[in-house]
């Protein structure tokens, strides 16, 4: 079940803020957790054991903290935690790894396929962070442990922002999870983010995912340099606005519920340079790994050449964290090579730059490390660059595709819409619109804007969140 979709839009979620609201306060933990399970059971089914079991260990991790019992706490909850991520995540991608240099090798009678294709739970790198997160806190004295199992395992289990973010940590919502505070205002607030997500995932997402997946799935021995960029462009869109879209979902119904979710994202693609574009893209999770890695490794204080190190580090596990291939190593390196090389002094230069220059360096950069992130695997990014930046006519044609895709004037709509508001134009919208007459004009578009996105998700076919693989 997923946000976009007739099924939660017409059914679970009012059965759900139906006995949310009616419910007393006493049991609206237990309404959300409820919810929370048959939402998560809905899709995975029996894999949401693994969630009650990641609930259970790192609340009883977290007593044992707060018992005195502190590294022991802490391990049981860093070791359970990483196995499942490892036997659920990355099993598949090291048994792989190690058939092909046994191959590499011509070791013969070598076969380890019966305990190869795990199926990977959706949202399980989101709830294990989660997690960690709390008993790392609890560790470091930053929080105090919950002695109440129930307010807990909702904070785990909470729907809105289970399968894919933003990542919540305990010490964020804590104090809202025994005592929140619901208003017809911060419900109005709530409803609004909810439909400005669910535009951005709908209308503009889905309409470039049709165009990346189309090129993408093409023999590349085929397309034109043209064909190429279109592909990359469309997927640089529809990234940004199928995950900000869902984490603006996420975020809205935390505030219908009475929870203040973090933000994920903040108009990454206005940055200058590829250190502030991980201080707007995915923001929980850089961090995350900012204060749980990169700080536990030292940071910045024991000198130049460890702290890019420590950044190295951080990029190859932020890569790895996205997905078991080489690919999205390559991915998370890409971008800490980069980061290395501004640190080392590349930014003071970049500074000195007229800004379309280093809003071009950024993009380009951001751009290209999307090829890696999209592409089958690296021989398939490899050959997608290629295409890219060495010039080939192909054997079909930008504007025969055009054609067939039947690009129009909407499209071109489409593409000036992702445009303006992949910058701070809504905000700018928003200030515009806050007075008492052209408030109701704002309030009537978002009603358009929900009908609209209603009549694609009845009439047009799904594509799924990226970041559910995740």
């Amino acid at each position: 079940m997923v946000f976009s979709s007739t099924i939660f839009l017409f059914l679970f979620l009012p059965i759900f803020l139906s006995f949310y609201y009616l419910s007393p306060n006493k049991l609206k933990n237990f309404v959300l957790l409820f919810f929370s399970l048959l939402f998560y059971t809905w899709g995975e089914g029996w894999v949401v054991l693994i969630l009650l079991a990641s609930s259970i260990v790192d609340f009883s991790a977290g007593l044992l903290i707060d018992k005195g019992h502190k590294r022991f706490g802490l391990s049981i909850s860093l070791i359970f935690n990483l196995s499942i991520l490892f036997l659920f995540k990355y099993l598949n991608f090291t048994f792989d790894n190690i058939l092909a240099f046994a191959k590499y090798l011509n070791i013969e009678n070598f076969d380890v396929k019966n305990i190869r294709n795990i199926a990977l739970p959706i949202g399980i790198s989101f709830y294990t962070f989660q997690t960690m997160s709390y008993t790392i806190d609890v560790y470091r004295g930053h929080v105090k442990a919950n002695k109440n199992f129930l307010e807990f395992i909702t904070y785990v289990t909470m729907f809105p922002q289970l399968v894919a973010g933003p990542i919540v940590r305990y010490s964020e919502i804590y104090l809202s999870l025994s005592k929140r505070t619901i208003s017809v205002n911060k419900f109005s607030e709530g409803v609004e983010r909810f439909i400005i997500g669910l535009g951005k995932k709908v209308l503009i997402a889905n309409s470039f995912a049709s165009i990346a997946d189309n090129i993408f799935a093409q023999n590349l021995t085929d397309i034109s340099t043209g064909f190429a960029w279109l592909g990359i462009i469309s997927y640089t869109i529809q990234i940004y606005y199928d995950f900000s879209g869902y984490s603006d979902m996420a975020i809205g119904l935390g505030k219908m519920l009475g929870f203040n979710f973090p933000e994920n994202f903040n108009f990454p693609y206005i940055s200058k340079s590829i250190r502030e574009f991980w201080r707007r893209w995915h923001i929980t999770l850089s961090l995350w790994f900012r204060d749980y890695v990169y700080i536990s490794l030292g940071g910045n204080r024991k000198g130049k050449i460890t702290t890019y190190i420590n950044l190295l580090i951080v990029f190859f596990v932020t890569g790895f964290w996205h997905g078991a291939s080489w690919n999205f190593l390559v991915w998370g390196l890409f971008h800490g090579f980069f980061i290395v090389i501004e640190r080392m002094g590349f930014e003071k230069i970049l500074k000195k730059l007229w800004l379309p220059i280093q809003h071009f360096y950024t993009m380009l950069i951001v751009i290209i490390a999307w090829v890696f992130f999209r592409a089958n695997n690296l021989e398939h990014a490899m050959l997608y660059l290629s295409k890219m930046f060495i010039y080939d006519a192909g054997n079909v044609y930008l504007s025969s595709y055009l054609s067939y895709m039947n690009l129009n004037y909407s499209s071109l709509i489409y593409f000036i819409v992702a445009i303006v508001f992949a910058m701070p134009t809504y905000l700018l919208v928003v200030k515009l619109f806050n007075n008492s007459i052209l408030n109701y004009i704002y309030k009537l578009c978002l009603v358009l804007l929900f009908i609209l996105t209603i009549v694609y998700v009845v009439s047009g076919s799904y594509n799924p969140f990226i970041y559910f693989r995740f």
